[in-house]
């Protein structure tokens, strides 16, 4: 007889991603064996408490109309007192405090700030739990493009050329910015630092536009990067670590083909608008595959990653340019991470099922 593993699906957060998060947990939610696991969802309100979710996919679909969120219900997830346990508990909201049993791993199906940047990943080392995904230093690092492009230019990678802006500096001194736009040349992108899902990005034709493109990014955190525009195919590949200290594994390559909008933005992402088609697998040559295959995979060794990562590249005359690497890519069923491994043979459900068993076996070792 199969024994369950109980998982806690974690999504929602504090950052400006949160309907995302929502969406990628309703997808999960709906192709997760119930053969093989229990599901204790977990939301987390834009304000940062953990609640006791529903069980109910449909709860949250992405709407244009309505974009999926978790609403304060009044419970409290109590995460383990200490890391001798791994049993979580709820408070009603009338103040019963239940059992929702031993947690064998915990899926954070969370983008941006507070969920793909380390933090939550604090969390569950601090308390003992296994986790989907990277740990605190490569999910810290990866989120953070500056520090990113930092530490894969070291290791010899080729990235996109960029300069970074501060909300103090930029106050202080707003020429500065607009002499390292014009160093790398328009057009450019203005994108924050530590934000996905390409919320606040922009992209700038004319000095013109460039303090408003600023300013909007600096809404979403206190500093942007600048980045040159590099003129390539857009080509992403999916990766997965390692079965018992293998090397990472990684996907066929998908491509962005932008025909009718100025760049890959959040509605063509997630609201499938217009413009902008997702072809899987991309049309590459025996010898482009193997060598974006290796990339991608020093680009996941370079930072530290585990489980699971996107690496974005610009496919050149000169070769390929990473553009970023996302360490809790979409996961929606659209999305790019989960239909490169579809077609590579592994289905959505199949997916998730091996991410949640790299985790269980992390966590115990």
């Amino acid at each position: 007889m199969t024994v369950k593993r109980r998982v806690a699906v974690l999504f929602g957060g504090r950052s400006s991603e949160h309907s995302i998060s929502c969406a990628t947990a309703g997808g999960v939610l709906s192709a997760i064996d119930r053969e093989l696991f229990d599901i204790v969802p977990i939301g987390i309100t834009r304000a940062g408490a953990f609640v006791l979710e529903e069980d109910d996919p449909s709860k949250f679909a992405l709407d244009p109309e309505r974009l999926p969120e978790v609403i304060d219900n009044g419970s409290r997830v109590l995460w383990p007192e200490d890391a001798s346990s791994r049993e979580l508990r709820v408070t009603s909201a009338d103040g019963v405090v239940t059992s929702l049993g031993t947690i064998d791993v915990v899926f954070p199906i969370l983008h941006g700030r507070y969920g793909e940047d380390g933090t939550v990943q604090g969390l569950f080392e601090l308390v003992g739990l296994p986790y989907v995904g990277s740990g605190v230093l490569a999910s810290s690092v990866s989120m953070d493009k500056h520090f990113a492009k930092t530490v894969l230019q070291h290791a010899g990678i080729a990235v996109a050329p960029w300069a970074t802006v501060s909300a103090t500096g930029f106050r202080a001194d707003p020429e500065a910015a607009h002499r390292s736009a014009d160093g790398l040349g328009y057009p450019v992108f203005v994108k924050p630092a530590r934000a996905g899902s390409s919320v606040g990005v922009a992209k700038v034709e004319e000095p013109a536009g460039l303090d408003a493109a600023i300013r909007e990014a600096l809404t979403h955190d206190d500093r942007v990067l600048i980045e040159s525009t590099v003129v390539g195919r857009e080509v992403e590949i999916a990766v997965l670590e390692g079965r018992d200290g293998a090397p990472p594994r990684t996907s066929v390559a998908g491509e962005i083909v932008v025909s009718g909008r100025g760049f890959y933005d959040f509605e063509s992402k997630y609201l499938d608008a217009p413009g902008i088609d997702l072809v899987c697998p991309a049309d590459l040559t025996d010898d482009e595959f193997g060598e974006m295959g290796r990339i991608a995979a020093a680009v996941f060794d370079a930072v530290g990653a585990e489980g699971l990562a996107r690496v974005d590249f610009f496919l050149t005359d000169d070769g390929f340019v990473v553009n970023e690497l996302n360490t809790l890519p979409g996961f929606t069923p659209i999305s790019m991470f989960p239909k490169c491994w579809l077609a590579s043979g592994l289905a959505y459900p199949d997916l998730i099922t091996e991410l949640l068993e790299l985790a269980a076996a992390r966590g115990a070792r």
